[in-house]
């Protein structure tokens, strides 16, 4: 471009020096007419010449911009790809994980043509399994339910579906509630007094999901709401609150999703659950009426940790929750009162239900939309035809079974 501008001005010094007249033909008037003229053509050429120069300034500082622009793309693709290679590997991992318990259930398969060898093995594999499942169960979690104690009717909506939850891993006050079965937006409340008044300040935040949960079976731990992925059979989504993006998903194995969890909770396939032991998902095995299915879950990678099949029934079930590794049911008649816990499961065979008193809930007329145990406040969260319910609970030492 300077080169262009040289040259530009190198011309003009020589148009004017070639059109300028001698001194004695100044008082001619034809000869000032056509200095006039000629400087009216140079004068041309100058603004001609400024545009150009402009042209290419303005050439130039887009020229500029672009590539400014292209690398800032370039810097942030380069992030994006790096975040979605660590999250593929994470995935290759987890895949590794899951291959490797499917060889070792195919394993656990063969037949042994000598009886002695096959008890021996099934013996060992009893005894590697139990050892597996202590050392994923190894909170220092020692409670068993005994009763409980008090009900709280927190807030009522006209919501008859819906579920209200805290973070179950973190010491933060703040509330969320996700109304009915089918949604993608979750209202979060700066703590309990903003959520039951109203007229309480900050009002509540508004987080609108890319993705909508189906059920009723959601829970936030450690920052992320865990839910079921709307028109999907067995997809789970980790969602990030504070960036309001899909951190992870997985599809949860044994057939799950293919029927209700709980014969009177319409809308939830596949319910989670927070413990002292972290995340879990119970949904129901085959049949109409099948036996629920628990199994636990590594919440950073989304791997599946184990799964035991349970004596319970989604039959008359309602809802159900975890406490210290111990799986709840609750059954109502016809999804009427009275609400009772009459089926337990343990994985750890500590609990057994000869050992526990009658479990009622409180008189409700309708069945539960949902209860989730908080680990950190120790409190059952409950929705009951449109009332958000607290349960303080009574808990005992655990009476090991031999």
């Amino acid at each position: 471009m300077m080169m262009a501008l040289r040259g530009a001005f190198a011309f003009l010094i020589l148009f004017v020096t070639a059109f300028l007249p001698p001194p004695q033909c100044a008082q001619d008037p034809a000869m000032v007419h056509y200095i006039y003229q000629r400087f009216r053509v140079l004068e041309q050429g100058l603004e001609k010449c400024t545009q150009t120069t402009r042209a290419y300034i303005q050439e130039f500082q887009d020229f500029s911009k672009n590539i400014s622009l292209m690398l800032g793309r370039c810097f942030t693709h380069t992030n994006e790809y790096k975040s979605a290679v660590d999250k593929l590997a994470t995935r290759v991992e987890r895949a590794q994980r899951e291959i490797d318990y499917l060889e070792y259930l195919r394993a656990s398969d063969v037949c042994v043509e000598s009886e002695d060898e096959t008890m021996a093995d099934k013996l060992m594999q009893e005894a590697e399994e139990e050892k597996k499942i202590r050392a994923l169960l190894n909170a220092s979690c020692d409670n068993m339910l005994m009763g409980i104690k008090s009900l709280k009717i927190v807030k009522k909506t006209m919501d008859t579906d819906g579920s209200w939850i805290k973070d179950a891993a973190s010491n933060s006050p703040k509330v969320y509630i996700l109304i009915g079965s089918r949604n993608n937006t979750v209202w979060e409340f700066a703590n309990t007094r903003a959520f039951v008044e109203d007229t309480t300040k900050p009002a509540p935040r508004k987080l609108s999901l890319t993705l909508s949960w189906q059920g009723t079976g959601q829970v936030i731990y450690k920052g992320f709401l865990f839910f079921h992925n709307q028109g999907t059979l067995n997809e789970i989504i980790k969602y990030n609150l504070q960036k309001r993006t899909v951190e992870d998903r997985m599809w949860l194995p044994g057939g799950a999703g293919r029927s209700l969890v709980y014969q009177h909770s319409p809308s939830t396939y596949i319910d989670l659950a927070v413990d002292e032991y972290g995340l879990w998902a119970i949904h129901s095995g085959p049949g109409i009426h099948g036996y629920l299915v628990l199994t636990k879950i590594e919440p950073s990678s989304l791997g599946v940790e184990h799964s035991w099949d349970t004596p319970c029934k989604s039959q008359n079930a309602e809802a159900s929750f975890l406490l210290c590794g111990v799986l709840y049911v609750v059954y109502g008649s016809s999804g009427h009162g009275p609400h009772r816990i009459t089926c337990v499961y343990d994985p750890l065979g500590t609990v057994s239900e000869e050992h526990l008193p009658n479990l009622f809930f409180p008189r409700r007329q309708r069945s539960h939309s949902m209860i989730h145990y908080n680990p950190r406040d120790k409190q059952l969260y409950a929705w009951n035809d449109g009332n958000q319910i607290l349960y303080k609970l009574q808990t005992k030492r655990k009476l090991h079974v031999e």
